[in-house]
């Protein structure tokens, strides 16, 4: 019977309630002796109590059992995550990876948990800052288990197949060129429909926003109305054999039994929810005269650190646009930076790297490390006819960028065996063309 809906706006209050028990949510408090059709009240707060205003974050769940009955917690050795940054020697080099490789089904089946696999990452869960860049890749939907995550949010970009997410607040479908953020705490479990890939973006000690527009004033990059909260939508479903809650806790899975599907919210309210968000929606911002604008113009979202202006991690995203600038080197220009890159690419050809750089594969700049457009993209975008023209039609890349300096797991380094050990040689075409006797 269930229809996809939501509820647009970012960080709205929002008040939902299965159309199946009209008047589920209680009139005029939080908390009453006795809920309508005998719900229980369970508040999930992703704030201290005490922030302000602008930044508390809280939702009031009417659920048939609160979450907390479950067996107690026991590790689960499944997957491969680490916040162990010092399990290998750091690389500070330029580093690429082909399409990660999707396991075969049914000879391997993999679902959203045991297909997650940490890439690079910085700080540590407990200490609450940090991030963490992960890769998954799954080929069956998760089955009577759901994972949520006691360290941070998760910002999940699926580069291949879509994602049937569902939530305590509701259904999403997250599809390639959309992306969706689940919050610390949120329950969720991921159906897939065939081979799935993605690359998902962790922060711990901070939730995304978005950006401050400054003098782009009041419109423009992701509109707050272009994000959509799943409407509410509950099972009243007894698992005698088990249901698995998954937890990610101090970067460790560990795994409780109940007797029932933890989706049995009937009626919720507040601003601390999960939502999505399609990147088509984005407008963009470029320069119309001469040189480029800093990246930054190009943020969707932001994790901000307590230093102004510095983020712990920005997603940002290179889409389709008009290139007209005069008199000026088109392609990103060579660059070395404080922050950390790491680069993904959801569809097409990124326009400084068109060979090498694929979808489901990777990159990653870090802190100080040079980069830049490679030697066929310089002669070319040196010699190009400078007209107006359309950038990077057909194409989706996207950056995780952060202030913090990232380690490269053994996974990402050796085991995963998608390093592209090659990547260097794109620069050594480039030869000099100076001439001290020509202006």
């Amino acid at each position: 019977w269930f229809i996809l809906q939501y509820m647009s706006g970012f960080g709205n209050e929002h008040v939902s309630e299965d159309p199946r028990c009209p008047g589920a949510l209680p009139e005029g408090q939080n908390n009453p002796q006795v809920c309508p059709y005998g719900l229980y009240a369970e508040q999930l707060s992703g704030s201290a109590f005490t922030c302000p205003r602008p930044t508390n974050k809280r939702s009031w769940l009417y659920r048939i059992l609160p979450s907390v009955c479950h067996k107690p917690f026991k590790p689960l050795e499944e997957g491969h995550l680490t916040h162990d940054w010092d399990e290998i020697e750091p690389d500070p080099n330029q580093l690429r990876w082909k399409p990660f490789e999707i396991p075969k089904a049914p000879q391997n089946k993999m679902d959203f948990v045991s297909g997650l696999h940490t890439l690079c990452g910085a700080g540590e869960p407990r200490g609450r800052n940090g991030i963490a860049v992960h890769i998954f890749v799954c080929n069956t939907s998760m089955i009577d288990r759901c994972l949520y995550n006691s360290d941070g949010d998760f910002l999940i970009v699926p580069q291949q197949g879509k994602l049937l997410i569902t939530t305590e607040f509701g259904k999403m479908l997250v599809e390639p060129n959309e992306i969706c953020v689940i919050q610390q705490g949120m329950r969720f479990s991921v159906e897939v429909f065939g081979e799935t890939r993605g690359y998902i973006l962790e922060v711990y000690g901070a939730h995304f926003e978005l950006p401050d527009l400054g003098p782009i004033g009041a419109n423009g990059l992701a509109n707050p109305r272009d994000f959509l909260v799943p409407v509410a939508w509950y099972e009243d479903r007894q698992v005698p054999g088990g249901y698995t809650v998954i937890s990610k806790y101090q970067g460790k899975l560990f795994a409780a039994q109940q007797d029932y599907s933890p989706f049995n919210v009937v009626a919720w309210h507040g601003n601390y929810t999960p939502y999505k968000y399609h990147l088509e929606k984005f407008m963009v911002i470029n320069a119309v005269a001469f040189d480029h604008a800093d990246p930054s113009i190009f943020t969707v979202l932001t994790a901000k650190t307590t230093r102004a202006g510095v983020a712990l991690a920005d997603f940002v995203i290179f889409p389709p646009r008009w290139g007209v600038a005069n008199n000026t080197f088109r392609p990103p220009y060579y660059h070395r930076n404080c922050m950390s890159e790491f680069m993904g690419l959801i569809k097409g050809h990124y326009e400084a790297k068109e060979e090498g750089f694929q979808p489901g594969g990777g990159s990653l700049h870090s802190m100080m490390t040079p980069h830049g457009p490679d030697a066929d993209c310089f002669e070319k975008a040196s010699k190009a006819n400078l007209e107006p023209e359309r950038v990077a039609d057909g194409t989706m890349a996207f950056m995780f960028e952060s202030s913090l300096s990232l380690a490269v797991t053994k996974w990402g380094l050796q085991t995963s065996n998608r390093l592209d050990k090659n990547y260097y040689k794109c620069w050594e075409p480039l030869k000099s063309h100076f001439n001290p006797k020509c202006k």
